[in-house]
């Protein structure tokens, strides 16, 4: 029979002999007595095994149950077999989980930074469930004293908390030791620029050739992803007639009914892919011919024609005009539209795209010091006359008017031009 032993300190113990006179203990350490006497019952019914053969069904359980330093100690003490466990490295989960990975070229790069990460800090030899929570804190905190942008290191925490928790289902590792490690905000508001209508038109007059110039203007006012998506829009896609584009976006297939969506052909749209369409080539096929060749050099051409344009290059070229023109959209339309437009969720534009300019605040100061008859009309966030050669704003009713209009005035050519 096992016996339970109070020691000083609230401290337990529990003793019990084998072969007559060879007496075991198990220390417990500092746990209620109730708790203690249930370890007892277990061990008593573990140690009547050993001469019937039978473990008892709730003791067989407990003994699976035991985490694997308290089966080591029963171990030890010869009351249970060694468990022959095999013990997952990080450089193993990551192997694995990049063999099992099906996500963009992009994505796969951003987990690949993690990857790097996490095996310079751990070391790929590293025992998975020796990591703890507080080791991943500072990890984290390296990265910071690394000078890594908040929105690298809350993604790269992001990602890893995701790799973990395919361990957990892998059976791997028993807890994610990054569930309550906080990444902080994945934006890096300090890149985030918006781009009047002003400067765009400059960049649109620094532009080489048509091409360009709509690979600009559906960026900065259709809202496209630049290149996959722009690189995507066929002339097929171009209604003329109804005055829309339905464009395909690689980014949001794979979410149901994100294959494509359906885009306004803002009067800025329509005249630069009028322009586009009258240079193109006989029975071309795609918006962007001359520019596939070096698709992969976009950002730098993007970046040559701002210097040329007199501007100082923004961060993000693409994505901040994708963000500006989010954000004049939103000025004059129902949220749930501008985002059906541009292809993403309302909690991802608020978090990525949707920016609080000067412009903003210039309305609101000029509200409240001179009353609502007096303040500036919104324009889109660009400053007013600032931008446009009519001083309208980006999104407002003129341009639902002017779409209309141009809609029934100009010939759909595309159809003529595929037919050719």
């Amino acid at each position: 029979m096992a016996s339970v032993i109070k020691d000083p300190g609230g401290l337990k113990r529990i003793q019990w002999c084998i072969g007559g006179n060879q007496r075991r203990t198990l220390r417990l350490g500092n746990v209620t007595l109730r708790q203690a006497d249930a370890v007892r019952v277990r061990i008593e019914q573990v140690l009547a095994s050993r001469s019937t053969g039978v473990l008892d069904t709730e003791a067989a359980r407990w003994v699976e149950g035991l985490d694997d330093e308290m089966h080591k100690k029963l171990s030890h003490l010869g009351l249970v077999k060694p468990r022959d466990r095999h013990v997952a490295t990080l450089g193993q989960l990551l192997e694995h989980f990049f063999e099992t990975l099906s996500v963009k070229a992009g994505t796969r790069r951003t987990y690949e930074q993690t990857r790097a990460s996490l095996e310079s800090h751990f070391g790929a030899s590293r025992a998975l469930e020796s990591i703890t929570p507080l080791e991943c804190d500072q990890w984290k905190q390296a990265m910071r004293k690394a000078k890594l942008a908040d929105a690298t290191v809350a993604k790269r925490v992001k990602t890893a908390r995701q790799i973990f928790k395919q361990a957990m289902k892998w059976k791997l590792v028993s807890d994610n030791p990054l569930t309550d490690v906080k990444g902080g905000g994945s934006t890096n508001r300090a890149r985030m620029r918006f781009i009047s209508r002003g400067d765009i038109q400059k960049v649109l007059d620094a532009c080489p050739d048509a091409e360009w110039r709509a690979i600009v203007v559906l960026s900065r006012y259709g809202g496209l992803r630049c290149p996959s998506e722009t690189l995507a829009l066929r002339w097929q896609d171009v209604d003329f007639d109804k005055g829309v584009l339905h464009v395909r976006s690689s980014k949001t297939e794979h979410y149901e009914g994100g294959d494509q969506r359906v885009v306004p052909m803002f009067p800025e749209i329509r005249a630069a892919l009028m322009e586009a369409f009258e240079h193109a080539e006989e029975g071309a096929e795609m918006v962007v011919a001359k520019q596939r060749l070096v698709c992969e050099n976009f950002r730098t051409q993007m970046l040559r024609i701002i210097k040329r344009a007199g501007l100082t290059a923004w961060p993000k070229p693409f994505h901040n005009l994708r963000s500006s023109r989010q954000t004049e959209l939103a000025e004059e339309y129902p949220i749930q539209c501008v985002c059906a437009w541009l292809g993403n969720s309302i909690t991802v534009a608020r978090e990525h795209y949707l920016q609080v300019t000067d412009a903003h605040l210039a309305r609101a100061i000029a509200f409240v010091t001179t009353g609502p008859t007096l303040a500036p009309a919104p324009a889109g966030a660009s400053g007013g006359k600032e931008g446009g050669a009519d001083g309208q704003g980006a999104a407002g009713a003129n341009d639902g008017q002017n779409a209309g209009n141009v809609v029934g005035t100009v010939a759909a050519p595309a159809a003529a031009k595929n037919a050719a």
